[in-house]
């Protein structure tokens, strides 16, 4: 009875994850400068696997902690509130890539610089029509938000299993294709990452977004999967919640990211 639990929150047990998980991320981030030396790529995908394990698991182990019961309403809440610190963390990242890209733009860089500022886009760059492929994009990407907004409403509103999981292969796979799109518009793109300030901040921007895409497409397969097998109830879908948040966090740095360097900045 001394031990007996008189409390709503969840007192976790000692873990490995977060030791292995930095030992890996440590290891990929040491890989990867050893590969920018010409080392090979072998350390950091040794470390990029450890990661991908380490996440697999530790997720699969929260997972569990919800069907045992552990995730009651207090403890829900937690988990939302640090999702959403993680979204603002994620928000203020790309908040960096917006601002390199002003500053470049508002002083380019020339020839003559600091006496005299250059031209922006730099001389020699073709930029991409805005209207063409990139606002199909966006209009692909806003329309797999209203999709997951769909699913997220039937399942917790509605308890409509069956048009949840609709509107989710929906969102996957118009979030696939966006994917696809921005892959061919880089293979066609007239300027390399290396060209100049403008091509290194359109494509360290437009890149980690289409990184984000991938993992919010993930992380709807998953809730895809979970709620396909009846792993989440309408009290019981913290996951499906989170990932409907992250792929309209998704959805809105695109926008931003179209406005700003897709229109503006041509």
């Amino acid at each position: 009875m001394a031990h007996a639990k008189n409390h709503d929150y969840h007192i976790l047990p000692p873990s490995i994850w977060p030791f292995l998980g930095a030992v890996s991320a440590f290891i990929m981030l040491f890989g990867g400068v050893m590969w920018m030396q010409d080392h090979g790529p072998w350390m950091f995908l040794i470390g990029f696997v450890g990661v991908l394990y380490v996440m697999f698991s530790w997720w699969a182990d929260v997972v569990r902690e919800g069907e045992e019961g552990d995730h009651t309403p207090v403890v829900r809440i937690g988990l939302q509130y640090g999702f959403l610190l993680f979204i603002i963390t994620e928000v203020m990242f790309f908040v960096a890539w917006f601002w390199n890209f002003i500053k470049n733009a508002m002083y380019p860089m020339g020839p003559e610089s600091p006496l005299k500022d250059g031209v922006w886009p730099p001389e020699g760059i073709v930029t991409f029509d805005p209207w063409h492929l990139p606002f199909i994009n966006t209009l692909i990407l806003l329309l797999s938000g209203v999709a997951v907004t769909w699913a997220h409403h039937a399942f917790v509103h509605e308890g409509d299993r069956k048009t949840t999981i609709n509107g989710l292969a929906i969102a996957i796979v118009l979030g696939i294709v966006f994917s696809f799109l921005q892959a061919y518009e880089y293979s066609h793109a007239a300027f390399g990452l290396a060209d100049t300030a403008y091509a290194s901040a359109f494509y360290l921007a437009t890149g980690f977004h289409g990184v984000h895409v991938i993992i919010g497409t993930i992380f709807l397969i998953v809730c895809l999967v979970r709620i396909s097998r009846g792993q989440m109830t309408q009290e019981q879908h913290i996951g499906f919640e989170a990932a409907a948040w992250y792929w309209h966090f998704v959805d809105v740095i695109w926008l931003f990211l179209f406005a700003l360097i897709y229109v503006w900045g041509s």
